[in-house]
């Protein structure tokens, strides 16, 4: 009989994110649970790096849970925006994707394709308690560049407008399946999975 699977909170009411980590993680004998299950608050993004971001959600996720945590903060870097909207890619019009979306084409109007490279960035911290005081940090980078108006009905943030140069389309229009091997968390997962396999 399977060893039952150890629960973990990820720090995030995201279902696109709960769905693409739950899938990754399962095999490792973890069950993701969302943090709206134990009554976990929002947390203020106060830090200044991804990284920071994460660790606050992951410490509060496993304050309020008494369980470890995962938690992802990721945006996307456009580089002619010298990073942005980066910490700040969930919240960079006020409103939701589309709106983040319109403001991101808006802020590249006239910008040629050869000067909209941008990345996705993914830093996942693992917490085995609230007072870890060595949290497992992974990062994951996905390239790619910034269409001049969105493709696909897939994903969910950025994606649309997110080119994967060596496939010729959008993340939103990449299946599932195939993003979550090569998206940045993918690559930040695998990293994970493998920190938590040694450890």
């Amino acid at each position: 009989m399977a060893a039952p699977l150890q629960t973990v909170v990820l720090a995030s009411g995201n279902p696109g994110k709960l769905a693409e980590l739950a899938g990754i993680l399962e095999p490792l004998g973890l069950s993701l649970r969302p943090q709206s299950d134990y009554g976990v608050p929002e947390v203020e993004e106060t830090g200044l790096s991804f990284v920071e971001n994460a660790i606050l959600k992951a410490r509060a996720a496993a304050r309020h849970s008494g369980l470890p945590a995962i938690a992802d903060d990721s945006g996307l870097e456009v580089d002619y925006l010298r990073g942005a909207p980066g910490i700040h890619s969930a919240r960079y019009s006020g409103g939701g994707d589309s709106a983040n979306n319109d403001k991101l084409l808006a802020a590249l109007e006239g910008v040629p394709a050869p000067q909209r490279s941008a990345r996705y960035q993914c830093l996942l911290v693992y917490l085995r308690h609230e007072l870890d005081p060595t949290p497992l940090i992974c990062q994951g980078s996905w390239e790619g560049r910034i269409l001049s108006s969105p493709r696909g009905s897939g994903g969910f943030g950025y994606d649309p407008l997110f080119e994967v140069p060596e496939l010729g389309c959008s993340a939103a229009e990449l299946d599932p399946a195939r993003k979550n091997r090569i998206s940045h968390r993918a690559l930040a997962c695998a990293r994970l999975a493998e920190a938590l396999r040694r450890r």
